[in-house]
């Protein structure tokens, strides 16, 4: 038995299987840990959902931004974006049954055999574990419930730009979805700079990486998170494991075995 995070897919079926060869992967012992972002911007965005959704007896995901953006288009509360690649998704004679598979998923998995969790922005550098646990499973919640509506309605923007107790409804599901699934650089102050979304050395002005944050409460488990394709699968620090390598982007796609920390790769 082997477990294996693999950073974004994006759509990128032919590299995905790719990994699933070199890793030997066999799902009658092995087991996967998605960072996120299924679909969309690759060339086969229904096809690697299908993929995952085959396996999903042995597939941990986490939901990222263009999964969720992806459910917003097929609810009715946003179009398609120019560069999108979800149409065959929406075209599908199984697209409820993807997409329903999809919604349930989490944006936060636990991985106790090795002291790891995962998300797909990494963790706020401010949030203790066991908050970070409570803020997903609220939304998660939200997903499964009549209130996804206003969620949908109101999931896009990038304000407010910091996490307060004293928020609520739709704009405290905002701020946590933000947290989960853009995060890239914070000020001191824990808040968010989703605009700049390059490298990890030119942060804007007050702001630097989540993972490098002084402050950063949760050091000691293991965080795995793609989304920031930049990184090139390096963060820096010590147990903060970055995933995405840029499949989408021409790099490569990577799986982490997490028994041993030995990383495998297909380029695409």
């Amino acid at each position: 038995m082997a477990d294996y995070a693999i950073g974004d897919l994006q759509g990128c079926l032919a590299p995905f299987n790719c990994l699933l060869e070199r890793i030997a992967f066999n799902p009658d012992r092995d087991r996967l840990f998605l960072a996120g972002d299924l679909v969309n911007r690759g060339p086969d965005s229904l096809g690697t959902l299908r993929r995952v959704h085959e396996l999903r007896d042995n597939v941990h995901t986490v939901l990222g931004n263009h999964d969720l953006h992806l459910l917003a288009v097929a609810h009715g509360s946003t179009g398609s974006k120019r560069k999108d690649t979800l149409a065959d998704i929406l075209d599908a004679a199984d697209r409820d049954t993807l997409l329903d598979w999809l919604r349930a998923q989490p944006l936060l998995v636990d991985i106790p055999e090795h002291d790891a969790v995962m998300t797909h922005a990494g963790l706020p550098p401010l949030w203790r574990l066991a908050d970070a646990r409570d803020r997903a499973r609220e939304v998660e919640q939200v997903l499964a419930s009549p209130a996804i509506d206003d969620y949908f309605a109101n999931m896009y923007g990038n304000q407010p730009a910091g996490w307060s107790d004293d928020l609520s409804g739709p704009e405290r599901w905002r701020v946590i979805t933000n947290h989960f699934t853009r995060m890239r650089f914070v000020n001191l102050d824990g808040e968010l700079d989703l605009a700049t979304k390059g490298e990890a050395d030119a942060p804007p002005a007050g702001f630097m990486p989540w993972f490098d944050h002084p402050r950063r409460v949760e050091t000691g488990i293991r965080i795995l998170f793609g989304h920031w394709a930049a990184l090139e699968g390096h963060s820096g620090v010590a147990r903060v494991d970055a995933l995405d390598t840029g499949c989408v982007w021409g790099g490569s796609l990577t799986a982490l075995r997490l028994d041993d920390m030995t990383r495998f790769s297909c380029h695409c």
